[in-house]
């Protein structure tokens, strides 16, 4: 599946997505993109699976974002806002899952691999986590406003502006506090751990739990504003000479200074 980058397997009820681009700290493809969407649409009608875990291959991170090499296509300001809205759609499918999701979380957790973990139900982490989307530092680009809901949503405004602002990595201690990860697990346990809270769910009420996530997600999308509320700042952010420069210097290590345009 998409080249082996996103792995899919199912076990006794419980799907495991595994992202799978280890010498780039997993980080997305397009195609690993469109892949997820498609495993997403496959299970929401597999009345075999009981509940759907996210895990990073490697050890080494859950996903480090996009890869940021396929930015260098970007011309128009649609190809800013196509992204943002594709990269939505994608983790919206993830959201609206009619099953528990659970992120197993294993070093970073940035940028798209933030967005992911947000969408999923649980989320459980290894003492070596690292969670934020440090944009400021790295590209300066924009997150769509869906995203930056879901951050406010997951670790409340003033966090939402280190970790967005200051660029600030969370790690596993100040995610549990926050409330953003559920637990924290050594790195030789976390797989039977997470492995053990999923197979719990074969054991509750499949409606009680289709009901509660469905009704919970209700009320978050009267929170949150129109996906195209946060256009201009995308638009202004990705068509910038920054972000330009920004790419070029990951792509080919030239130097360049933030300059606001």
């Amino acid at each position: 599946m998409s080249g082996n980058n996103l792995l899919f397997e199912v076990g006794e009820g419980v799907a495991w997505i595994g992202f799978n681009r280890p010498e780039s700290r997993n980080a997305m493809t397009w195609d690993m993109y469109d892949a997820l969407e498609k495993v997403c649409e496959r299970l929401a009608d597999d009345d075999g699976v009981h509940a759907v875990v996210l895990h990073g291959v490697g050890g080494e991170a859950f996903v480090a974002g996009t890869d940021i090499t396929q930015f260098a296509a970007f011309k128009a300001p649609e190809d800013a806002t196509g992204y943002e809205r594709r990269i939505d759609r994608v983790v919206g499918k993830l959201e609206a899952l009619p099953k528990p999701t659970i992120a197993m979380i294993e070093g970073y957790c940035v940028g798209g691999g933030a967005a992911l973990a947000m969408a999923c139900d649980f989320r459980y982490g290894t003492p070596s986590l690292k969670f934020g989307v440090p944009i400021a530092r790295t590209l300066g680009n924009s997150l769509s406003i869906t995203n930056v809901s879901r951050l406010i949503d997951m670790v409340g405004i003033a966090r939402t502006k280190e970790v967005l602002m200051m660029a600030k990595l969370l790690n596993a201690d100040e995610a549990q506090q926050a409330g953003l990860v559920n637990g924290v697990f050594e790195a030789e346990v976390i797989a039977d751990e997470v492995t053990s809270i999923a197979a719990e769910f074969a054991f509750r009420a499949p409606l009680t739990l289709q009901a509660s996530k469905a009704l919970v997600g209700r009320v978050v999308a009267q929170r949150r504003a129109a996906a195209d509320a946060g256009d201009d700042w995308v638009i202004t952010c990705y068509m910038s000479d920054d972000f330009k420069a920004a790419v070029n210097k990951f792509i080919n290590k030239t130097p360049f200074a933030w300059t606001g345009k």
